[in-house]
Order: structure tokens, then C-alpha cells, then sequence
């Protein structure tokens, strides 16, 4: 079973992100901020990131770029999924290191398509 490290300050997307994967066959942990993925990612490095733009403490991009510096970082498929959605924002997150971008609000048949895009489905 794949795992996938949800990253969102808000507990209401990471419940419905959860229930998303979970019926995708993916193992979740969860993260409210980018430090707290970083910590999560170094004691075990998940196979996809599914991550937010805006949060405390860390922002995903931040995160992102640590992450892809760190050991083994360079795997996970990264998914930023977040409401940023201009071409400077979408650009940036590809720079860091994104491997794919979803807008907010998603739903399943979203989530589906772009794992199937990223070869985790």
C-alpha cells in the first residue's frame, strides 16, 4: 500500500483529503504545517506528498524546497493542492520541485486524475 502525507492547516481538508485517498488504497498521515511534515517525512518518507500553499509556521513551498534538499526527499511525488492559483504561484511550486498542482476545492475524481497523471494510480 502507497502512503501519502497530507499537509493542510485546515483539519476539514485533511478529514475529506483522508477519505479521498483512503478509498484509493493509500495509507495517511498527517501534517498541519510544513515543519510538521518535515519532521513527519524524516521519520518516514511517504510516496506522495498531497500539500497546501498557505499555512503556519512552515508554507509549502518552504517545505518543499527543505524537503527536496533533504535525504531521500528527491522521491516522493509532491502535489501542491491550494487556492494560489496564478501562473506565478503554479511556477514556482513547479521550480521547488512539484511534480503536479490542484486547485481548491477538490473532489475525488481530481485527486484520481492527477495520481493517475503522476503513475501512483
Amino acid at each position: 500500500m502507497k502512503s501519502c502525507l497530507v499537509v493542510d492547516d485546515s483539519k476539514i481538508i485533511r478529514k475529506v483529503a483522508r477519505r479521498i485517498l483512503e478509498e484509493l488504497n493509500f495509507e495517511i498521515r498527517e501534517a498541519v504545517d510544513g515543519q510538521d511534515a518535515l519532521d513527519s517525512c524524516k521519520t518516514e518518507m511517504p510516496d506522495v506528498v498531497l500539500l497546501d500553499w498557505n499555512m503556519p509556521v512552515m508554507n509549502g513551498l518552504d517545505f518543499l524546497k527543505t524537503l527536496r534538499k533533504t535525504e531521500g526527499g528527491t522521491e516522493p511525488v509532491v502535489v501542491f493542492c491550494t487556492t494560489e492559483n496564478d501562473m506565478a504561484h503554479i511556477s514556482a511550486a513547479i521550480s521547488a520541485g512539484a511534480d503536479e498542482y490542484i486547485m481548491k476545492p477538490f473532489d475525488r475524481e481530481i485527486i484520481e486524475s492527477k495520481f493517475v497523471q503522476v503513475g501512483l494510480l
